[in-house]
């Protein structure tokens, strides 16, 4: 479980409060995607839960991030690494090694996994991630997209017991980004693995996350399952998010008094609303 509790942050020789009184609690399982316009606080909420702020990132720090039942402020970055993995946002910051496979092999040797496991783990992270073709490709040969997907599939195969994801489809095209969440939601559901998501692309996310967290200028404005909070897309579009062209419909023929029911979250849903309608 990851416990938020009243977190305050200014990076050091900031002039403002990055976080504002943030209080939120991931249950263990969960599968949360964060929203927000840019410069919302999003990236630094992450490197909360993974010790990055305030260990790497100082500044003052107020309130309390619990992880696994331990206090992130008193554990040392490579304590936290053992049980959360992190794909950045910056993805050639994150790449150390040369060739894809040695990429894989690099995390599951210094974590001590059996030795009768890595092979296994390599190529089925690989088959899943849908980059097997690239396993001795040299790094520096590849697309933006194809580096994104190795180093995802770097910390997947570590297996963590919650996975940390910046923006982990921005440089992948529509299809490819659907397969890295439906990968995600697979891990989610057969190994419990907790998950929190940044990510720009709403649809995916109220596609596969379980619950959604909305900040804007460091404060938390809505948190809870994806139907309830896009229930406030007037809100939402004022500061920015775009919300799925669905639910904004639903939401325009519900202030119209011609829905009711829950909230659209994809196009198959919203046929079924308007053909309702229409009858």
């Amino acid at each position: 479980m990851i416990v938020i509790k009243d977190l305050t942050f200014k990076y050091e020789n900031g002039d403002k409060n990055v976080l504002k009184n943030i209080s939120l609690t991931i249950p263990i399982g969960g599968f949360l995607g964060i929203i927000g316009p840019s410069g919302a606080g999003k990236t630094t909420l992450l490197n909360t839960i993974n010790g990055i702020v305030p260990h790497h990132y100082k500044g003052d720090y107020y309130g309390l991030v619990s992880v696994e039942g331990k206090d992130t402020f008193g554990i040392g970055l490579t304590d936290m690494s053992l049980s959360v993995g992190t794909v950045f946002q910056d993805i050639d910051s994150q790449i150390i090694n040369a060739v894809v496979e040695d990429e894989l092999l690099y995390g599951l040797e210094n974590f001590g996994v059996p030795p009768e496991e890595i092979e296994s783990r390599i190529q089925d992270t690989l088959d899943e991630m849908g980059i097997s073709d690239l396993r001795y490709r040299n790094i520096n040969t590849l697309s933006g997209g194809q580096k994104q997907k190795v180093a995802i599939a770097s910390i997947i195969a570590m297996r963590p017991k919650i996975l940390l994801l910046d923006e982990p489809t921005g440089e992948l095209d529509p299809v490819s980004s659907r397969q890295i969440f439906a990968m995600l939601q697979r891990l989610n559901e057969q190994y419990g693995m907790t998950i929190v998501i940044v990510e720009q692309k709403i649809m995916l996310l109220s596609e596969f996350v379980k619950d959604l967290a909305v900040i804007n200028n460091g404060q938390l404005l809505f948190c809870g399952p994806v139907r309830s909070v896009l229930e406030h897309s007037e809100e939402l579009e004022k500061i920015g998010v775009n919300c799925p062209r669905v639910v904004t419909l639903w939401n325009s023929m519900k202030s119209a008094g011609i829905s009711s029911g829950e909230i659209c979250l994809n196009v198959d849903e919203a046929e079924q609303m308007v053909r309702k309608v229409l009858k």
